[in-house]
């Protein structure tokens, strides 16, 4: 005879959401640099409207580092937060 009766009901949706906070954290101290692809893929956002909405803006111009006809890439940090500042300004 079973000393205890133990039922667990798990949210997943919750799990799942506490999981994919904790990734964003860890690759937020990870990243140094992002492309447009990361961009586009971490924020959720096309890479047309990035390009008209946030890369033409000389405060993002300023973080793009390239090689002659290279590929494009950004600091993450700094870039994220001109961002932020640009969505304030919208």
């Amino acid at each position: 005879m079973p000393i205890a009766d133990i039922q667990v009901n798990v949210d997943h949706k919750e799990i799942r959401n506490h999981i994919n906070k904790k990734v964003d954290e860890v690759i937020d101290q990870v990243f140094f640099t992002w492309d447009l692809d990361q961009m586009a893929k971490r924020t959720c956002m096309s890479k047309s409207f990035l390009e008209n909405e946030f890369l033409h803006d000389p405060r993002m111009r300023l973080l793009e580092r390239r090689k002659e006809k290279g590929k494009r890439y950004w600091f993450y940090e700094k870039s994220l937060d001109v961002m932020k500042e640009i969505m304030d300004e919208w």
